[in-house]
């Protein structure tokens, strides 16, 4: 499993009422160069790979949806899969989370593809973000 990995000013924007969890849309997109967790805040501070073969510049809306229970906020989301068409997608090695709302693009979160290494999708090949409780907010 892909560690989550936090962008720091996330919890300071969460603060100031940049993001809601619920109504805000999220995307995420891919990006082969390392992300910083206390340099980067917005998604012009990241590289996103080139679009085609079956993907989009922008990234994927993760179709979130917040709740809470007991004291604990989950923002659940959809797995989104990237099926490349035509030719390949990438490489890439990193999967970023974005609040597509806030007017800046505001970073959340990333993940590292397992194994360290940069991979690149051939035709026919898919490619999916499993959001299993991406966020458990207590």
């Amino acid at each position: 499993m892909a560690a989550f990995n936090k962008f720091e000013t996330f919890v300071g924007d969460l603060g100031l009422g940049v993001h809601n969890l619920n109504t805000d849309t999220f995307k995420v997109f891919l990006t082969n160069g390392a992300p910083s967790a206390s340099l980067d805040s917005v998604k012009a501070d990241l590289t996103e790979i080139a679009a085609g073969n079956g993907y989009t510049l922008g990234g994927e809306d993760i179709l979130n949806i917040y709740s809470e229970a007991l004291g604990t906020g989950t923002m659940g989301a959809t797995d989104v899969t990237w099926l490349a068409a035509g030719g390949t997608i990438g490489p890439f090695r990193y999967a970023v989370l974005y609040n597509d709302t806030s007017p800046s693009k505001s970073l959340v979160a990333w993940y590292e593809y397992p194994g360290g290494a940069s991979i690149t999708l051939n035709d026919t090949e898919t490619f999916t973000v499993d959001w299993t409780d991406v966020f458990d907010l207590t």
